[in-house]
Parts: structure tokens; C-alpha cells; sequence
């Protein structure tokens, strides 16, 4: 048949056997790369968690508030509609 195209993939057999390297050099690099990695020590981690907390709160008093009005509103609108 005129313009065949030779497939240049690695057979599955093939593949297979490149596995267990390629699972060792991922885990490797993934080491290499967890010790270049620096870690924040226990102080930052309390002082970023407070200011998470203190955010979501922040937000839930937000929403609580404008979900309020806009309850409030609708409720009203819905009684002028309704008369």
C-alpha cells in the first residue's frame, strides 16, 4: 500500500519494561525536589492559620449580612406584588 507510515511507538511490551526506571527516577527527582523545598517553621504556620480563620469567618459574617438584605428585600417586593 503506497504511504504507509511507520508507527515509531515502543511496542506495550516495551513500555512495560521502562516502568520500574522511570518509577525510580520519578521518585528521585521527587525527593531532589522536597528537599529544596522550604518549609515554614510552627510560628508561621499558627499565624497563617489564624488569618485563614479569621478570614472565613470575616466572609461568613458577610454573606450572613448581605443574604439578610436581600431576604429582607425580596420578602418586601413580594408582599407589594402580592396585594
Amino acid at each position: 500500500m503506497a504511504g504507509t507510515v511507520e508507527s515509531t511507538k515502543p511496542g506495550t511490551l516495551e513500555s512495560i519494561k521502562h516502568w520500574p526506571k522511570a518509577t525510580k527516577d520519578y521518585f528521585n527527582e521527587l525527593r531532589a525536589e522536597m528537599r529544596r523545598v522550604t518549609w515554614p517553621n510552627a510560628q508561621q504556620v499558627r499565624a497563617t492559620t489564624a488569618v485563614v480563620i479569621l478570614t472565613v469567618f470575616a466572609f461568613g459574617a458577610f454573606f450572613q449580612i448581605v443574604d439578610s438584605i436581600l431576604n429582607h428585600t425580596i420578602a418586601r417586593i413580594s408582599e407589594v406584588l402580592a396585594k
